[in-house]
């Protein structure tokens, strides 16, 4: 294994209005983080700028009690604008360095940047570009992103935690049933979607998979 890698914090959860039983993106993070979400993420395909950019404002006024960290998916203007904690960039929203360029130049020197991957020399390139985190994009399949393909399954999340030195995220058909399995094969954390914002009790449901991470972490 590369040297020794700084952990995320706890759960990671991803907001989808789509699936949070009429929650707004909001409600889905307070109730995620009051169930002990280390980071949440906003994501929303459907909204234009200026209203991903409210949502996101809204999304940081509720977690303000909590000690977790906020990214925003995809647009990196809309994280530095609402005072997001950092970015999640898929393979086709801009590179690792213009943003850590914007980030600097706004003053953002903590701004978290975190890269979807789909194969070792993917990871290996976000993470000499520098990213914070690079997350393996589905795990298994998955039915909250249309477009994710079949899962990678566990032996590359294997491979990429061997050749990497940053935190792991393993992203895609994670549930409280194989979310140990990842933690195991070398994910730093899980994010999770459906598992936690699709459930009747969201603050009850990242409970149970935030202590089943941190259980799995514990056995390593």
């Amino acid at each position: 294994m590369p040297p020794e890698h700084t952990t995320l914090p706890g759960l990671y959860v991803v907001t989808d209005p789509a699936i949070g039983k009429g929650r707004s993106h909001a409600a889905q993070a307070s109730f995620a983080a009051a169930g002990g979400a280390g980071i949440i993420q906003l994501r929303d395909k459907h909204l234009d700028r200026r209203a991903l950019l409210a949502e996101a404002v809204a999304v940081r006024e509720a977690l303000a009690g909590y000690e977790t960290i906020f990214v925003v998916n995809d647009s990196l203007e809309v994280a530095l604008e609402s005072g997001a904690g950092g970015v999640h960039l898929g393979q086709g929203d801009g590179s690792v360095p213009a943003a850590r360029a914007a980030a600097c130049a706004a003053g953002r020197t903590d701004f978290l940047i975190g890269v979807s991957v789909g194969s070792v020399d993917e990871a290996c390139r976000a993470v000499a570009e520098g990213a914070d985190y690079v997350a393996l994009s589905p795990v298994f399949a998955t039915g909250s992103k249309a477009d994710a393909g079949a899962g990678y399954g566990l032996a590359l999340l294997s491979a990429i935690r061997t050749a990497v030195p940053v935190p792991l995220v393993a992203i895609g058909g994670i549930t409280i049933a194989n979310v140990q399995d990842v933690i195991r094969a070398g994910a730093d954390t899980a994010a999770v979607i459906s598992a936690v914002i699709a459930q009747d009790d969201v603050t009850a449901a990242a409970r149970a998979m935030a202590d089943a991470i941190e259980a799995a972490r514990l056995l390593r």
